[in-house]
């Protein structure tokens, strides 16, 4: 059979054998019939919330967090309605917030991509969140596990603050969108280190579409209480990019609802693990880069039995990448066993230090091959993965080469899709 997969902007078709095969993707939902519609009037009817318009006052500094280029989020739609519903406010005075985490700068191309022309050309401010940069953050407090809080001075500074997320399965915050557009998303360094620890990654309930009982998302919840949000907005997509849910007001109320939107129709249950599990990361902008893919390899760990191989099918145009420490750490040891010695050390503080982490458990457990067309032979080596050309032809292989018939789950969607044995 022919299947599509999510890889890059135009997708990646294998031929698998009919028999042996299960595909397993989410439910799909159709777009909201009238987008913008739907947004205007959650906006103007929120979830314990007075209107958005209403509640900004003028002479008000409003800061909006909103997604940065490696997640989906359809803010070229979002964006320019929330703006409509505050045009008593002068553009001056407010500050559009990319919360990037540790991420890269979202560049002006990228920008002109996420929120197009119309809003560049008007005065709000657009800056991209600095985890780095001390003098752009601000303490607000500890956690009750002992992290000093800081977060981005002008989201703390603003009379009125908005979040803009989209809300997916998380491979170890539970889920994304609502209280992550503040932590990670506006955190410091020194914040968004403690709260990615090795000792939290490997913690049972640190994993998908789990948010209470979460060392991870209960943190990241209590962050967003320091600084919280005044009003929050949260979107579900399906493959297509389309909006099939919104929610706007209260943000406890809105990502528990997004949440379980989310859940009702990503997670999938399946009978047995498998073989083989072929994975993506949901294509572009998804799978811009192999520090995002561990997302794909992670969803896939779920149901591959142990020993068994992941095919994840990751364009990775973006690279390993060059920025971050993703790339220094994977590359630093000779095994994944000796990264993970290396990262459970108390000594060992480096941000990117979780997706090695969370990639060297899976490989503990199966072999990983990469499909890419960007990444050379050596550099997917040199990540300890196996590289792999053709996907077709090398199922072909291990079918021809084997004496039982291999069971195959295909994941055309990866991460969109969170399966789990039943």
């Amino acid at each position: 059979m022919d299947i599509n997969l999510s890889y890059g902007k135009k997708g990646l078709t294998v031929q698998l054998p009919t028999d042996l095969t299960t595909i397993v993707s989410p439910e799909f939902i159709p777009a909201l019939p009238d987008q913008q519609g739907a947004i205007k009037h959650v906006l103007r009817n929120p979830i314990k919330k007075t209107p958005l318009k209403t509640s900004v006052k003028p002479g008000q500094k409003v800061a909006i967090s909103i997604c940065d280029v490696t997640r989906p989020m359809p803010n070229h739609t979002v964006l320019p309605i929330v703006l409509s519903e505050l045009n008593h406010i002068p553009e001056e005075d407010i500050t559009i917030l990319i919360a990037t985490g540790t991420h890269r700068a979202v560049t002006k191309s990228e920008l002109t991509s996420m929120l197009g022309d119309s809003i560049l050309s008007k005065k709000y401010k657009i800056i991209n969140h600095d985890a780095f940069d001390e003098n752009t953050l601000t303490l607000v407090g500890n956690t009750v596990n002992g992290i000093d809080v800081y977060l981005n001075d002008r989201w703390v500074n603003s009379d009125f603050r908005i979040t803009l997320g989209f809300v997916e399965p998380h491979f170890f915050a539970g889920f994304s969108g609502g209280p992550k557009m503040i932590a990670p998303g506006l955190a410091g360094f020194n914040t968004i280190m403690p709260l990615h620890s090795s000792e939290l990654i490997q913690h049972p309930k640190s994993k998908w579409g789990v948010t209470y009982g979460n060392p991870i998302h209960d943190t990241i919840r209590e962050i967003s209480t320091m600084a919280p949000a005044d009003f929050s907005v949260d979107v579900t997509i399906n493959k297509n990019h389309d909006i099939t849910s919104v929610y706007a007001g209260n943000m406890s109320e809105v990502h528990h609802a997004a949440c379980q939107f989310t859940k009702d129709t990503a997670m999938q249950k399946v009978p047995h693990k498998y073989d083989i599990v072929i994975t993506t990361n949901s294509g572009y902008p998804l799978d811009m880069n192999l520090y995002q893919s561990v997302k794909g390899m992670s969803a896939a760990y779920q149901i591959v039995r142990p020993g068994g191989i992941i095919i994840c099918a990751s364009e990775c145009s973006d690279g390993i990448p060059d920025t971050g420490k993703y790339k220094e750490i994977l590359q630093s040891a000779d095994t994944p066993s000796k990264l993970l010695e290396i990262i459970s050390h108390p000594q060992h503080n480096k941000h990117d230090q979780w997706q090695v982490q969370i990639q060297a458990q899976i490989q503990e457990t199966a072999t990983i091959y990469l499909k890419s067309d960007y990444l050379s032979k050596a550099d997917v080596q040199a990540s300890h993965l196996k590289p792999v050309s053709n996907i077709t032809s090398f199922i072909n292989k291990i079918v021809e080469e084997s004496i039982t018939s291999p069971t195959i789950c295909v994941l055309p969607e990866g991460p969109q899709t969170i399966p789990y044995v039943k």
